[in-house]
């Protein structure tokens, strides 16, 4: 997963495990959905864990009601301006089907609380992803439905394990 290329909002293609050289909360992220307001919750999580080695990396997306309309660059201004968010963007891409990001094609592989993996369901799901483990093999996924709002105990609980992998 490390390997995979990843693209900036600004252009700039880089490998996930650069961006997220250790533990990291992977969101797919929109700006006209009625979980927006959790953008607050992710820029508070990569302020009190970015030290210890938490990346914080949202992925605009479109694909859920047409609620993330905006370019690359509007959706950068209306995250710094409206949440303060300092944690990087990737450019808007899909996180389902035809045209799916490599990146979310293996995070979907991450099992929900219940059990549940497969498809993106909604905006704002999020996975925490531990470091690679020592000796090698596939790091550790952790899944969150929208609905788990980014202070959750179970999130913050997962952010910490990932840490300490």
């Amino acid at each position: 997963m490390r390997d995979i290329e990843v693209q900036l909002a600004s252009g700039e293609t880089r490998r996930f495990g650069e961006l997220a050289p250790g533990a990291a909360l992977v969101v797919n992220v929109a700006s006209k959905c009625g979980f927006t307001p959790q953008y607050a919750g992710l820029e508070a999580l990569h302020q009190e864990f970015g030290p210890q080695g938490l990346a914080v990396i949202g992925m605009p997306c479109n694909q859920f009601l047409m609620q993330e309309p905006g370019s690359d660059d509007e959706i950068a201004e209306f995250c710094s301006l409206n949440y303060g968010v300092s944690f990087p963007l990737l450019t808007k891409g899909k996180v389902n089907g035809r045209g799916a990001a490599p990146l979310f094609k293996e995070l979907r592989h991450g099992k929900d609380p219940a059990g549940g993996a497969g498809l993106v369901r909604w905006n704002f799901e999020k996975f925490v992803v531990s470091r690679d483990p020592e000796g090698g093999g596939a790091p550790r996924v952790w899944r969150f439905r929208s609905s788990t709002e980014p202070g959750d105990p179970a999130i913050r609980a997962a952010i910490e394990a990932a840490l300490a992998d």
